[in-house]
């Protein structure tokens, strides 16, 4: 899958939402009861627009989500977790355009665009500082990617002078090969499709990022590799505001309930080929 046909349909998408997003992004926000418990209590919690959750991605980390060539429906296992969670909720899901990675957590931050942020942002606390997280859908590791005729493949070989590793901006792959690759030249781009893209035109030594991505796009070109699998035992979490806590507890309530009836299980195999 190459490069092109994926800005492409980013891009398809900004369009074709651009005019329903217009409507909801400066408007103000309700306040809306949900059932915490099943019982009586209650807990409030705050939406962009009544009656949608309104999520915002990059939509560049196939198969967690992304835009296929040809389309403007964003698609993938996170996309198909939000559709069941709002299911859960009682809500309709829609997603932003496109927009960067690292642009996401102060959109969220900020308010008023959009509910909640769903890009596999693994849990950290130094994220956690400004905005909170959700409980954990799904636990990663990182992954480096490099061609597959490549001389150095392994961390050692990869921590030189002259070696280049794409890593997208903000995200813990950055984290990670700033840390332990402070030998080679870390060059940040806006996502992993654009760094496997590199690596697979010889443009970059090798690329670092969450291992379902890279693992899904190796397999997207015939000269690219999955070398290195690191053992971070990272956990994803659903990116919300601090000052919206009561859909923090919504949201969690929903994935106990999607966890527990085996919808989660069904979309891991569905688009990971197994249980993770």
């Amino acid at each position: 899958m190459k490069l092109s046909s994926r800005i492409a349909g980013g891009l398809v998408v900004a369009c074709a939402l651009a005019v329903t997003i217009a409507g909801c992004s400066g408007g103000g926000q309700t306040s809306t009861p949900v059932s915490t418990d099943g019982g009586d209590d209650q807990a409030a919690y705050t939406l962009v627009e009544d009656g949608k959750l309104i999520v915002a991605s990059d939509l560049a980390n196939p198969p967690l989500d992304y835009v296929e060539e040809g389309s403007t429906e964003a698609m993938g296992f996170e996309v198909d977790l939000m559709g069941a969670v709002c299911d859960k909720l009682g809500l309709t899901c829609e997603y932003l355009p496109a927009m960067k990675f690292d642009s996401i957590i102060p959109l969220i931050q900020q308010g008023g665009r959009a509910d909640v942020g769903v890009s596999n942002f693994t849990i950290t606390d130094e994220r956690r500082e400004q905005i909170d997280f959700t409980d954990p859908y799904l636990d990663s590791n990182l992954g480096i990617v490099t061609r597959s005729d490549a001389q150095a493949t392994s961390e050692d070989a990869l921590n030189a002078e002259g070696m280049r590793i794409a890593v997208q901006s903000g995200s813990t792959g950055a984290a990670w090969a700033e840390e332990h690759l402070p030998n080679a030249e870390v060059v940040s781009l806006d996502d992993p499709v654009l760094s496997v893209t590199g690596v697979s035109a010889g443009q970059y030594d090798a690329a670092v990022a969450d291992l379902p991505v890279m693992q899904y796009l190796a397999n997207s070109y015939d000269n690219c590799q999955v070398a290195v699998e690191i053992p971070t035992g990272e956990q994803y979490g659903i990116v919300v505001s601090k000052d919206n806590p009561g859909l923090t507890e919504a949201i969690n309530e929903a994935l106990s309930e999607l966890e527990q009836d085996g919808t989660i299980s069904d979309l891991e195999v569905k688009w990971f080929g197994t249980e993770l």
